[in-house]
């Protein structure tokens, strides 16, 4: 057995500890096989050598990452756990990896990275090819990602304008009539494309753009007759594109522009006569050298904690669901 004691030195420990301990009861919940107890400026580790030094080298990371973004959050604390910041040194411990996976720095200069293995691989595949599939489940970063690159390749200059859309569909409830003109009447299906643009563009600057064309963000339908060249475009939520409909925007793409198309095939909210696009697009379009699929999973969430134990609850009732089912004949 091994004991350890940290003394923390030029951070307040209400902010690495969290509210009511939430950031070390994370660690406490990721090795359990370390006691770990904290009190004012002092945290104790109890446990195997190993296990203590690399609880260490953990507190020591987040210790780090407080300094140097002025805050840590739970999700930071979860990132650092599942690997996503930090890498192995020679020794054995963990430190945080940098820039490496840093996508484009958004407002204030905060780096907006790809946090896990599937992010990363979405990143290289959007680099290699001009179209890509993006599907998995609520919460897996597959919007914020490919709005993420969009801004990179506008900021580099790879393209001159950004274009996002998305089925002006409502998620299981009649909306009824909304007030307003027809920019008010879509905007509300349109916001989460909106709040990812907030969080990396200054206000001044992202208005700027939009005023100028240089960012559209308008619902799949008007698409329809245009030709979407020298432009990085995103379809966000094509599990609700109808087959025509994935047609139509595809076939929409100019020589010089790159496409990320996203979804998550459990939540299709097209009425029931009415059958989604994504996945027929998905297995005809394969083995095409510049079409690329990439599945995201559970693991890649990177919501709330608990977002990734609910997807998989619900994973287990589908195949549940679909072992009991009675089979045709």
């Amino acid at each position: 057995m091994s004991e350890l004691e940290l003394t923390l030195d030029g951070v307040d420990p209400r902010d690495l500890y969290g509210e009511k301990n939430s950031k070390i009861n994370i660690l406490k919940s990721a090795y359990p096989e370390v006691t770990i107890t904290s009190r004012g400026q002092k945290i104790k580790l109890k446990g195997e050598k190993k296990n203590t030094q690399h609880v260490k080298a953990m507190i020591e990371s987040m210790i780090r990452l407080l300094k140097t973004n002025h805050g840590l959050s739970n999700h930071d604390v979860e990132d650092l756990i599942n690997g996503n910041q930090i890498h192995d040194l020679e020794d054995g411990t963990k430190a945080e990896s940098g820039n490496s996976s840093t996508i484009v720095h958004g407002r204030n200069g905060r780096a907006i990275k790809a946090k896990t293995r599937n992010q990363k691989k979405m990143v290289e595949l959007s680099e290699m090819n001009d179209v890509l599939f993006a599907t998995g489940p609520a919460g897996t970063g597959k919007t914020y990602t490919a709005v993420a690159l969009a801004v990179r390749a506008l900021k580099n200059k790879l393209v001159r304008k950004i274009i996002m859309t998305r089925p002006a569909v409502e998620a299981g409830e009649n909306l009824g009539f909304l007030p307003g003109d027809l920019k008010d009447k879509i905007d509300p299906y349109l916001r989460p494309l909106y709040d990812a643009l907030d969080d990396m563009i200054p206000p001044d600057k992202l208005n700027y753009f939009m005023t100028n064309r240089i960012i559209e963000v308008a619902p799949l339908a008007f698409m329809r007759g245009r030709t979407l060249d020298n432009a990085f475009i995103i379809l966000d939520e094509a599990q609700n594109a109808t087959p025509l409909q994935i047609k139509m925007f595809l076939t929409r793409l100019g020589p010089t522009a790159k496409c990320i198309i996203t979804g998550d095939m459990s939540q299709v909210d097209l009425p029931r006569n009415q059958k989604s696009g994504l996945a027929q697009a998905i297995k005809l379009l394969k083995n095409i050298d510049g079409i690329e699929n990439l599945q995201l999973t559970a693991d890649d969430v990177v919501r709330h904690r608990l977002v990734k134990q609910i997807i998989r609850r619900y994973d287990q009732f589908e195949e549940l669901k679909d072992a009991t089912k009675p089979k045709e004949k």
